[in-house]
């Protein structure tokens, strides 16, 4: 990891919050699977459109090892919810379908600062809320849905799980990958991290300022550490990295979820940064938190 870190300074990358949205997303689009394994070949992959709660059609695809009846993984991108696309994420997401045996549906929900907070929070649930009762459509299995998400998309797989529980809708498992769940990224490893390891404090406050406003920060839909209440909310696996600004918050949340009686499955890799399980060319921990998704996802599926 120390390796790809230099390499990275060297390439002396323009940061994403020197540039305007438009050209950071372009930027991130050109090099988010430069360490990312190939895209694996599946036996379904399958572009179609999700309803938004207001009828926008949202961009999806669809991932799978087979044409069975399989249950389905609603998978949100990260990448500040100001970046990041159904591109970005696809060897990922071929990956989690392969290796899990079941399906993955991404979702391309709308991106910050044209579409500020909550409306990747409404396009997330309206999603998960169209699998659960439409899945069939696509030749799934909407009763075993889970719901997952890496960084930003982790903040939104972490919503959709309290959402679910207060709609009634029973979920397998949360996968949440280095997921942000705090109002202000105050947090030690916030400082300890802030510069050097992959994503620094200027790009967080950047990510932020483009989605919320500040005094929004406490509302849990943004920050799911501050929900009152996360009794009943679906199983949960956190895969956090050791040297990464936002794991104190992963840590936080697997103890308060803990605390209201959720199982809880946590791993933290060591000396990996945030946007690791994206590196799986060079990182060998990469595919230990691929198989490690994988298995949390045939568990959840196949009680």
């Amino acid at each position: 990891m120390a390796g790809l870190l230099e390499r990275i300074r060297r390439a002396e990358r323009r940061p994403f919050h020197a540039m305007e949205p438009a050209a950071a997303r372009a930027a991130y689009e050109t090099a988010a699977e430069v360490l990312d394994l190939p895209r694996a070949p599946l036996a379904r992959v399958e572009d179609f459109r999700i309803p938004a709660a207001d009828g926008t059609p949202l961009r999806a695809r669809l991932y799978a090892p087979s044409h069975e009846r399989l249950p389905p993984l609603l998978y949100l991108h990260g990448g500040g919810f100001v970046i990041g696309s159904l591109e970005t994420h696809d060897s990922l997401c071929r990956q989690l379908a392969r290796r899990s045996g079941g399906a993955v549906v991404a979702l391309d929900y709308r991106l910050a600062p044209e579409h500020r907070f909550p409306t990747a929070v409404d396009d997330a649930w309206a999603a998960m809320t169209w699998l659960a009762a439409d899945a069939a459509t696509l030749g799934l299995d909407g009763s075993r849905l889970a719901v997952g998400g890496d960084s930003a998309g982790g903040t939104l797989a972490a919503a959709c799980a309290i959402h679910a529980r207060d709609i009634g809708l029973p979920l397998a498992l949360q996968l949440l990958v280095t997921p942000g769940t705090t109002a202000h990224a105050d947090t030690a490893s916030h400082k300890l991290f802030a510069n050097g390891f992959l994503i620094d404090a200027a790009t967080i406050a950047w990510f932020f300022d483009h989605y919320i406003d500040y005094h929004h920060r406490h509302d849990w839909r943004f920050a799911p550490l501050e929900a009152e209440d996360l009794e009943g909310v679906a199983p949960a696996c956190l895969l956090l990295a050791e040297c990464d600004p936002l794991v104190d918050e992963g840590v936080a949340y697997a103890d308060r979820l803990r605390l209201h009686s959720v199982p809880v499955a946590l791993e933290i890799a060591r000396g990996m940064t945030h946007d690791f399980i994206k590196m799986g060319r060079a990182l060998p921990d990469a595919h230990a938190a691929l198989d490690a998704s994988a298995a949390a996802l045939r568990e959840a599926w196949n009680p």
